[in-house]
């Protein structure tokens, strides 16, 4: 059986990987993330207007509210880097992330070299 390991000889094709771990920027995240702030400032801005028309029965709620916004986003955050942890170590992820070809094809010809010196050829 022949391997080839020269450039051009794997066409990882162009579809997009299937599964739970779409690669996804941590702009998107950061993007999500803005979006439910401005969310909940326009939901403060109203509350506020309110309470300065003498509607005062939803200070505690509005209170509440952000308190528990910053609480889930700052859970969505964590729970979000610890899944992106596993998914590195699940893959073997060293460093920055990055496969180095030309040092597995190196590290393979070793390899190689010291199994024919073994065999005696």
């Amino acid at each position: 059986m022949t391997v080839n390991f020269g450039p051009g000889t794997f066409d990882p094709g162009t579809e997009q990987p299937e599964g739970p771990f779409q690669p996804r920027s941590a702009m998107d995240d950061i993007e999500i993330a803005g979006q439910l702030f401005r969310g909940c400032a326009e939901d403060l801005t109203l509350l506020r207007q309110r309470l300065r028309a003498g509607e005062m029965g939803e200070l505690k709620d509005a209170v509440r509210t952000a308190r528990e916004l910053r609480s889930a986003t700052q859970l969505m955050l964590e729970e979000r880097n610890k899944v992106e942890k596993l998914r590195k170590e699940a893959a073997g992820a060293v460093g920055d992330g990055q496969f180095d070809l030309d040092a597995a094809r190196d590290e393979i010809g070793r390899r190689l070299a010291c199994l024919r010196r073994a065999a005696g050829g």
